[in-house]
């Protein structure tokens, strides 16, 4: 099924400077390797060495954080946009 992932401006070099990439998946592991075939390293810059999302990456589907959904696992339908977004910290 297809659905869109929608990447910060950071990945969008590695990509030719798209913001949104279609790919077929059916969970959020899939498209992000979906991704990572059609344009190689993203994977590498989203996920660590053991296949986990990296910590200062954050991941929404639908407006969810997968964090609190099923994670990397988190099933898909078709239509949905995958967002990956850096983590932001600050302070004073």
């Amino acid at each position: 099924m297809s659905v869109i992932v929608r990447l910060p401006s950071q990945l969008r070099v590695l990509v030719g400077g798209a913001g949104e990439v279609p790919v077929e998946a059916t969970t959020v592991r899939e498209a992000i390797w979906a991704v990572d075939a059609a344009y190689p390293g993203i994977a590498f810059r989203v996920l660590d060495d053991k296949g986990a999302l990296r910590r200062f990456v954050n991941v929404f589907v639908a407006d969810e954080d997968v964090r609190f959904l099923e994670g990397l696992d988190t099933p898909l339908i078709e239509g949905q946009t995958v967002s990956l977004v850096p983590a932001v910290a600050g302070g004073c």
